[in-house]
């Protein structure tokens, strides 16, 4: 959700008046065991037994602490948090559809429909984030053709607020191709990210004009020259990585380096390659190619490479995703060691799990992740993919 890129703590800046709300009514309680090394061959693979407990204490969690009373999670975003914990709970119990938890937050989020065929609170600034997350759960929910009418007008209006020439963006420009927030002018890598997703969700395949303007996008936020970047910042830091917006001037959320480049960091890595491989490009593409090299020489749980802690479980969301879509199952890291990504990511989600079965990021609660009903719906997310 929000983002390493995600901003959507905006949305509760003005609740607040200037700070962060944390989701009313829960202790911090501790973690069980946060220990553990990334190194090759000191983690014991999970079983599929544990992986399932786990999965389940973080579905009760939701369930018994999480949910509100109309049937929401974490409200104040919408049908975000909403969409990400519905598709969490059916990733790992596909028969919950009838659950009663289930049923009301798909009623939440059935509130959400808009006339235009998007899925997101009214006012909302976050129209494609929103609508994007809610495919993920409409798609998954989706029996007997019940909500098929719904997402074919999604996609619709997904397409609709893309930038390209409709809104007067043609190719040349920086913004082409991409999504954003509606609080902020120009698209985002995050963004552009879930709307592949969700337009793969529905069907499109990699060869959908949408889907292929979204690439051009995705493209100029690679430090790579002459594979797609023809912005300023291609051949400043070249190390196959990728940032957050090469619109509006670009930016970083990691920062510049001392030659104005923009530095790429893991979460963003891992959006653009997964957004790369839903787009087509193959393993032996050079861009693709690239953002592995970046990837084996910046491996880490311990961190969100280039971020340290902050958005840290949007990138074990985001990296288990990507891992899975590029169907990668070892990572070489640069000194040579061989990761078995999956028994890894399980086994440190795992550890880092709470006594009240949740996931909290408790050392930067930058981009909401303090909220602990989307950092489970993350940490929920990422053990599917990792137990796949």
């Amino acid at each position: 959700m929000p983002v390493q890129s995600f901003r959507l703590a905006a949305v509760l800046l003005f609740v607040s008046g200037g700070v962060l709300l944390a989701t009313p009514g829960f202790a911090q309680d501790a973690a069980t065991d946060v220990a553990g090394s990334d190194a090759a061959g000191s983690v014991a693979a999970p079983t599929k037994s544990e992986i399932e407990s786990a999965a389940n204490r973080g579905i009760e969690f939701l369930k018994n602490r999480g949910q509100a009373l109309d049937g929401s999670f974490s409200s104040e975003t919408g049908a975000a948090v909403t969409g990400l914990c519905v598709r969490a709970i059916l990733e790992h119990r596909p028969s919950a559809v009838d659950d009663p938890t289930v049923k009301k937050a798909l009623e939440y989020i059935e509130g959400n429909f808009q006339g235009d065929g998007g899925v997101y609170a009214t006012g909302s600034l976050y129209r494609n984030y929103e609508t994007s997350v809610a495919v993920g759960a409409l798609v998954k929910a989706n029996r007997d053709g019940k909500y098929d009418s719904v997402l074919a007008r999604a996609k619709v209006f997904l397409k609709e607020i893309q930038w390209d020439e409709g809104d007067g963006v043609e190719s040349s420009d920086t913004a082409y191709g991409g999504a954003g927030y509606g609080k902020h002018a120009r698209p985002d890598l995050s963004n552009t990210s879930f709307l592949i997703d969700a337009l793969r969700e529905l069907g499109d395949d990699p060869d959908d004009e949408a889907i292929q303007k979204a690439l051009r996008f995705v493209l100029r936020t690679q430090n790579l020259a002459g594979q797609g970047n023809d912005t300023k910042y291609a051949e400043t830091v070249g190390d196959g990585g990728f940032y957050y917006t090469p619109a509006a001037g670009g930016q970083s959320q990691a920062g510049e380096t001392d030659g104005g480049g923009l530095r790429s960091y893991g979460s963003m890595t891992y959006a653009g390659l997964k957004s790369m491989i839903y787009a087509g490009l193959t393993k032996d593409d050079p861009r693709v190619a690239a953002a592995m090299d970046f990837i084996r020489k910046n491996y880490s749980l311990d961190s969100n490479p280039g971020m340290d802690q902050a958005g840290l479980f949007y990138y074990y969301h985001t990296f288990a995703k990507a891992l899975e879509a590029a169907e990668i199952n070892t990572i070489d890291d640069d000194s040579g060691n061989a990761h078995v990504w999956r028994d890894e990511l399980a086994a440190h989600l795992i550890r880092r799990q709470q006594k009240d079965g949740s996931w909290v990021n408790d050392q930067n609660d930058r981009w909401m992740e303090g909220d602990r009903n989307l950092v489970t719906a993350y940490a929920l997310l990422a053990l599917a993919y990792a137990g796949r």
